[in-house]
C-alpha cells in the first residue's frame, strides 16, 4: 500500500466525481470504471480533468501531485473545459451529447474575426500589422456583431468596413500597377536586347521586324501597343495612363479614336471625355502646388525681409544712443 496514491476520476459530463486509491494507471482505469458505472469490457480513455492532457504513460501517472483529478472517456466522448458545459443538462441524457470530436471542436471555434475585434479594442493602432487576410476577415464580419464586439455604434463599424474595403481595393490595384510594370520591363529588356544584335536583316525578314513587339508604336494609331492594351482592357484606364498618353488620346479626337479602339461613339465619347477630365485634374493638381510653392517662398522672403528690418531697427537705436 505504501506506492499507491490517491486519485479522483470523474466522467465526462463531471456529473459523478469518487474518489479512488490506486497503484497503477491500469488499475485507475479498472476502479474508475467500476465507481462510475462502466462496463469493464469497454475501453476508456484516461485525460486530465483540467486540461484534457491524455495520460498513457505509468511514469508520468506515478510523477503527478497526489488527488490529481482525471476524467474516464468512452470511444465516442470528448474532454472539453468546465466552463463550456451546458448549465448542468447533459446529465439528463448521456448519449444524447456523445458527439464526435469533430463535432464539439467545430461548435466551439469562433469566427476569426472575433480575436481581430479584441486586438482593436485594446489597441486600434493594432490595424496597421493586420495581413490583408485579417482585414478581408473583418469587412466580411456581420456588422452589429462587430459593432458590439468593439464597443462602436453601428454606423461607426459601417464607416470602419467600408474603410477596410478601401483599403484593400487600393493594395490591389498597386499590386496590378506592379505587375504591369514588371511586364513592360521585361518587354524593355527583350526590345534592347534585340537592338543590340549585331546581324541585320534580310529584305525576307524586314517584314517581321515591323510587328510590333508588346511595348513598340503601333504604326497605324501611332499609340504605343501598352498603351493600346490599358485603353481596351482596363477599368478606368485613364487613372492608369501618363500624363502625355492622356494628351495624346484627347488631341486624337472622337473619330481618330472610334477607328483606333473600334468602338461604337457612344462608349468612345466616353473614355475622350473620363481622359480629359483626368487630364484637367492632373494640370490643377500641379497648378495649386506650383501655386503653393510660390506663396511659401513669397512668404519665406517676406519673412525675411521683415526680421532684416527689425534687426537694423534694433540696432540704429542702440547706435543712436552711443
Amino acid at each position: 500500500m505504501t506506492d499507491c496514491k490517491p486519485c479522483k476520476v470523474c466522467n465526462f459530463t463531471r456529473q459523478k466525481s469518487y474518489g479512488v486509491v490506486v497503484p497503477s494507471l491500469d488499475e485507475l482505469k479498472v476502479k474508475g470504471c467500476e465507481f462510475l458505472g462502466f462496463s469493464p469490457s469497454e475501453p476508456v480513455t484516461v485525460v486530465l480533468e483540467d486540461d484534457g492532457t491524455i495520460v498513457e504513460d505509468q511514469a508520468y501517472f506515478l510523477c503527478l501531485p497526489l488527488n490529481t483529478k482525471f476524467m474516464l472517456l468512452h470511444e465516442k466522448e470528448a474532454w472539453s473545459p468546465l466552463r463550456r458545459m451546458d448549465g448542468g443538462t447533459a446529465w439528463m441524457a448521456r448519449d444524447s451529447v456523445m458527439l464526435e470530436t469533430d463535432s464539439v471542436d467545430a461548435s466551439s471555434a469562433e469566427p476569426p474575426w472575433v480575436d481581430l475585434a479584441q486586438q482593436l479594442k485594446q489597441d486600434l493602432a493594432s490595424i496597421i500589422l493586420m495581413s490583408e487576410a485579417e482585414l478581408q476577415d473583418l469587412v466580411d464580419a456581420p456588422c452589429p456583431e462587430l459593432a458590439f464586439a468593439l464597443g462602436f455604434q453601428e454606423k461607426k463599424a459601417v464607416d470602419l468596413q467600408e474603410t477596410l474595403q478601401r483599403v484593400l481595393d487600393r493594395r490591389e490595384e498597386e499590386r496590378q500597377s506592379k505587375e504591369l510594370l514588371q511586364l513592360y520591363l521585361k518587354a524593355v529588356e527583350k526590345e534592347d536586347g534585340q537592338q543590340e544584335e549585331p546581324s541585320q536583316p534580310s529584305q525576307g525578314e524586314a517584314g517581321d521586324m515591323d510587328v510590333p513587339d508588346g511595348i513598340e508604336e503601333d504604326s497605324a494609331s501611332g499609340f504605343m501597343s501598352r498603351t493600346l492594351m490599358v485603353l481596351k482592357g482596363k477599368s478606368s484606364p485613364e487613372t492608369r495612363l501618363s500624363t502625355e498618353d492622356l494628351q495624346l488620346v484627347v488631341s486624337r479626337g472622337l473619330e481618330t479614336m472610334e477607328q483606333v479602339l473600334g468602338w461604337d461613339t457612344t462608349r468612345t465619347s466616353a473614355l475622350l471625355q473620363a481622359c480629359e477630365a483626368e487630364l484637367t485634374r492632373r494640370i490643377q493638381l500641379v497648378q495649386a502646388l506650383q501655386s503653393i510653392r510660390s506663396n511659401t517662398e513669397l512668404d519665406s522672403s517676406q519673412q525675411s525681409s521683415e526680421k532684416n528690418a527689425e534687426e537694423q531697427g534694433v540696432e540704429t537705436p542702440a547706435q543712436g544712443s552711443d
